[in-house]
């Protein structure tokens, strides 16, 4: 990804995944499946060189999938750079329906001023506070403080690099509303992913 960012290959590349992760979202709802909500990691490069309203837009309706069933997770760098066209088009990719989160929340330094300002949905607590926080006592008042700052700021929160059942329980101690990893599941196809989701018994 770094090469691929500082040659910007990563624009190309990131309008094919958004174009195919709309395309799967969709075909997934047209196969009978729940409508999921789709994430897709945005790089601060495709904010500063790739004209990523209309990529966003056009890839949601080359699809047909409803707009908000389709996540951008930004990074606290788009933050931490961002200038007042940054704020502008992050509010413009609101305003298109989609759900914005930021990703690795916690490794950075995000404004609370911002997060009001772009008015995200979600926050990702970085793997690196959530592996180890049943043996670190700090890594778990980091994600307990995290979570009590997004629900009083009405997000939601999301732990990544989940591996173990024991984190789960402290996650709910703390109060994240999501969580992710190895623990649920590995990478796996579509067709995979699609049996997958059938087999959980809530569907």
């Amino acid at each position: 990804i770094p090469i691929a960012e500082a040659c910007g290959a990563i624009v190309p590349i990131g309008e094919w995944v958004l174009q195919e992760a709309c395309r799967q979202a969709a075909a997934w709802q047209a196969a009978g499946l729940p409508p999921l909500v789709v994430a897709v990691n945005l790089s601060a490069v495709q904010f500063r060189r790739g004209n990523l309203e209309y990529t966003i837009e056009r890839a949601l309706h080359a699809s047909g999938l409803d707009p908000r069933w389709l996540e951008l997770e930004l990074t606290e760098s788009i933050l931490l750079h961002g200038t007042s066209n940054m704020l502008q088009l992050v509010q413009r990719l609101k305003a298109l329906g989609v759900k914005l989160s930021i990703d690795d929340f916690g490794t950075g330094y995000s404004s609370l001023s911002y997060l009001r300002q772009l008015a995200v949905d979600k926050l990702k607590i970085d793997q690196s506070f959530i592996r180890d926080m049943a043996d670190n006592p700090d890594n778990a008042s980091i994600v307990r403080a995290v979570a009590q700052m997004a629900q009083s700021l009405h997000l939601r929160t999301i732990a990544e690099g989940v591996e173990e059942e024991r984190v789960i329980d402290l996650l709910r101690a703390c109060g994240c509303d999501e969580a992710q990893g190895y623990h649920f599941a590995r990478p796996m196809s579509a067709e995979t992913c699609a049996a997958f989701i059938r087999s959980i018994p809530r569907y």
